[in-house]
């Protein structure tokens, strides 16, 4: 009698294709239902749901996946020295091992390929939606946490400083790995299951209805948006710091938030557009790397968790998000977090109880 090996490990010879996208059917089944409901949503509203983003969204995987490869050719080269480089890489790279990794891979790699240019569709959506009417209710939250001061005047003397503030903004730049190299990595790497999927849920549900369903209920601009948008000069002295700054170093992200302007301006709905403040999504997937990431190595998760910390100072300092955009965030994400552990779990346990059952029908002796 055959027999299925029920194991939630990548580490395993024994887990087939089949039962690793079993496993990952809760990730693919609501994922689905998100898509089908932000695509609906944009229809209601005239938004065409076209395929553009998904193709420029590929693109950018496709060119990721090439620079991993090369990268990864080189250094096996280098460490091994074969007489015969091509064989050796031929070898390598048609192995069965890594066949069956790559194929284990594909479906969760569609979901994140697929689903989120239509989520970047939804945070342009937004005025669509509701209005921007929250901007001032999070400066008073700011300053109330910080005794009568915004966030980023209390930053301001230990960060305001050209070179210091063009780091950060090169920092807070790099933030996109995550979203290419880094869900490479919980897509193909070796890893217990169980994180695997919760990370990949969890991904899925931010963008969703952080990115999404309270981006769009607590619509807000931000402070770099404040004065172009709302007409409001709150933070005119803090635009004004980066503006001097940027005459002596290049501080990135000037140019991201003209050029947001320019989308927002034109109605544009394509791959990295819109204007949201509250929540967060750049503090949301930061932390959400460090939750899941600290679960597989200690030593990277001490590093994604400075990593959340710069994120969440620099999108303050940078005039992207006030302080509590970060904390609303944080606090979601681990909503999320719980909320996809017991789903993973729940799910767990259909799978076990139909095995046992089936195991039991097997096994039951014929009169």
């Amino acid at each position: 009698m055959n027999t299925v090996t029920i194991s939630h490990s990548d580490d395993s010879a024994t887990v087939s294709l089949a039962r690793r996208w079993l496993d990952e059917m809760p990730i693919f089944g609501i994922g689905l239902v998100l898509l089908a409901l932000c695509v609906g949503l944009l229809m209601s509203r005239g938004v065409n749901p076209s395929l553009g983003g998904v193709i420029e969204n590929a693109r950018l995987f496709g060119l990721f996946t090439l620079i991993l490869v090369a990268f990864d050719a080189a250094w096996q080269l280098n460490r091994n020295r074969p007489d015969s480089p091509t064989a050796f890489l031929k070898a390598r790279y048609t192995a069965a091992p890594l066949k069956q990794t790559v194929f284990g891979g594909l479906p969760l790699l569609a979901v994140a390929i697929i689903a989120l240019p239509f989520f970047s569709k939804m945070k342009a959506a937004i005025p669509l939606f509701n209005e921007y009417t929250w901007d001032a209710a999070f400066i008073e939250w700011d300053r109330a946490i910080f005794f009568g001061y915004d966030a980023w005047e209390v930053l301001q003397p230990v960060l305001g400083y050209p070179i210091i503030t063009a780091f950060l903004a090169l920092l807070y730049h790099l933030w996109f790995l995550l979203l290419y190299p880094g869900v490479m990595f919980f897509v193909f790497a070796k890893m217990d299951s169980q994180v695997r999927r919760q990370f990949f849920l969890s991904y899925m549900l931010s963008w969703a209805l952080i990115g999404g369903l309270m981006a769009t209920w607590l619509a807000s601009v931000g402070p770099c948006f404040l004065g172009p948008l709302l007409g409001n000069p709150h933070f005119d002295a803090q635009m004004n710091y980066l503006y001097a700054a940027n005459e002596q170093v290049p501080i990135m992200v000037l140019n991201v938030q003209e050029l947001l302007l320019e989308w927002h301006g034109k109605s544009a709905n394509g791959l990295g557009s819109g204007i949201t403040a509250m929540p967060s999504m750049h503090c949301a997937i930061a932390f959400l790397y460090w939750i899941a990431v600290r679960r597989i190595s200690p030593k990277w998760g001490m590093f994604f968790g400075v990593f959340f910390f710069i994120t969440w100072i620099s999108s303050v300092h940078l005039a992207y998000h006030y302080a509590v955009d970060g904390l609303v965030s944080l606090l979601a994400v681990a909503a999320i977090w719980w909320a996809s552990q017991r789903i993973i779990a729940a799910w767990d346990a259909f799978l076990a109880s139909r095995d046992q059952a089936a195991l039991r029908t097997n096994t039951v002796p014929a009169e």
